[in-house]
Parts: C-alpha cells; sequence; structure tokens
C-alpha cells in the first residue's frame, strides 16, 4: 500500500479520486473511471474522511466528464495533432480517459509530491510526461513545446490561486503559445467563495478558496488577446441531468437566484 501524506489544498486531490472510484463502482456509472477505484484500493488513507458518499460521487463524476468532453472536442477540431496540459493534474486519469493518439503530447503538471504519488500509482504512456512544479512558479512553461495548438484544461484548480496568480499564469500561457491556444477550467463565484466551508473537500483538508470569476468576460479584459467561447452554468450544463435527484431538485427551486445557480461555471477561453 502506498501511503499518502498531503496537507491543505493538495489534500483535496483525494476527495476527487474517491469520487471518481465510488463513481466506477456504482451499477450505472457517469464517468466509469476504473482506475481511480484502483488507485484509491492502493493507497494506505482513510477515505471515510472525505465525507464523499456514492449519493454524492456523482457530482465530482460529472463534472469530469464535461470537462473531458471538451478536451475531446478540442482533439477533434485540430485532428488530433495537438499539446494538452494539464494544471494541477492531481490523481486525475484524464489522459487514459481520453486515451489520445501518438500524435498528441500530453503534460501533467502538479507539485513535486504530487508526481511522485503519479509515478508510483500509474503507468507510462506514449507522448505524456509529466512535470513537477507548482503551476504558479515561472520557468515550467518553457519546457512544453510551441508550435502547435495547445489546450491547457485545469479541474478544480483556480479557486484554490488568488486572483492575481490565476490571471499571471493566464497571462504566461497566452504568451508562450500565442494563436491557436484555447485554456479550458472550471470556476467559482464569490457567493461559492464566501460559503467555501460548506464545500466537503475544503473542509475537510484545512485549505482556503480564494479566486472567484463572476465575470468571465473580466478575463478578456485582464489578459490580452483572451476571448471568450463558453461560460457554462454547472447546474444547468450537458450531463447535469445525470446528478443525484437531490441536487437537481434544489437547483431547479435555486435557478431564479441568480449568484447560486451561477456559483459553478465552465470557462473556456480562446487566444
Amino acid at each position: 500500500m502506498l501511503r499518502v501524506q498531503l496537507t491543505e489544498a493538495r489534500e483535496t486531490l483525494l476527495v476527487t479520486l474517491y469520487g471518481r472510484a465510488l463513481d466506477a463502482r456504482a451499477t450505472r456509472p457517469v464517468l466509469g473511471d476504473t482506475m481511480a477505484s484502483e488507485a484509491v484500493n492502493a493507497i494506505d488513507f482513510d477515505f471515510a474522511t472525505t465525507h464523499i458518499t456514492p449519493r454524492m460521487a456523482p457530482t465530482v463524476a460529472v463534472r469530469a466528464k464535461f470537462i473531458d468532453d471538451w478536451v475531446r472536442e478540442f482533439l477533434r477540431e485540430h485532428q488530433g495533432e495537438a499539446t494538452v496540459v494539464h494544471l494541477g493534474a492531481g490523481l486525475d486519469t484524464r489522459v487514459w480517459r481520453i486515451d489520445p493518439g501518438p500524435e498528441v503530447t500530453w503534460f501533467d503538471v502538479d507539485f513535486p509530491e504530487v508526481i511522485e504519488i503519479r509515478r508510483a500509482l500509474f503507468p507510462e504512456r506514449p507522448g505524456y510526461h509529466m512535470i513537477g512544479a507548482s503551476v504558479t512558479d515561472e520557468g515550467w512553461l518553457d519546457r512544453i513545446p510551441d508550435g502547435r495548438p495547445t489546450l491547457a484544461v485545469a479541474e478544480g484548480l483556480s479557486m484554490y490561486l488568488t486572483a492575481r496568480e490565476g490571471v499571471t499564469l493566464l497571462r504566461r500561457i497566452t504568451d508562450r503559445f500565442n494563436g491557436g491556444t484555447t485554456i479550458a477550467f472550471d470556476a467559482f463565484n464569490r457567493l461559492a467563495i464566501r460559503t467555501q466551508k460548506m464545500n466537503p473537500a475544503v473542509r475537510m483538508s484545512g485549505a482556503t478558496l480564494h479566486w472567484s470569476v463572476d465575470h468571465p468576460r473580466d478575463l478578456v479584459r485582464d489578459v490580452p488577446g483572451l476571448r471568450l467561447r463558453d461560460a457554462v452554468v454547472a447546474l444547468t450544463a450537458p450531463g447535469s441531468e445525470l446528478l443525484p435527484r437531490g441536487t437537481r431538485v434544489l437547483s431547479s427551486a435555486l435557478r431564479p437566484f441568480r449568484p447560486i445557480r451561477q456559483m459553478s461555471r465552465y470557462l473556456r477561453y480562446e487566444r
């Protein structure tokens, strides 16, 4: 068994891993991430402390599936000849779920201690690379080749950055790759940040959320050359019909209240 000791924001990767594992074990899984289930079995950690239950697991899986579909769409649009940079990859098995062809170069980026865990848990594959660095560090982007369409994708990352860190990261990405770049991630609004202790992953880990994106077009102003392609409300996004019934009923009742409805969104920008 692999003993894992992480703190604060890093520990939240175990919450989402367990959510995907529980979904994979369901009779009718949303994502069917069997590698996540195998990873949970290989880790020496009390996953009961995550407070994620089988009933809650689809919430994690639906978000992952939506972003997976955006990655697949990007690769179709560029006929597979592209680079994917997964920011704050954690213990996500996205590259195996997508299973891109050998013409795709894929980089998973996360803290060195997280990359060590990834190397112990997951196999190598052609065209796949891991970079041990904080996404806010300078320099790691120089290791990503330029000259091809590039997708930078993140899930459950932006809210752990400060606004300054987030905007700076977006600027570095757009400056590094120039045209042909897509950036896709999920973001919280100000209400979600203010009520963060209601989030089991945040509460369990003792992490703190910082960055809210209330108006997605503000990033177009803050990051030269960026263009907003999509801003999709998570509660009503394609796939939301797979959420637990209680969540769907609650979201329907709260739909008239815009700040609540837009607590979480999927954002996609192009350069």
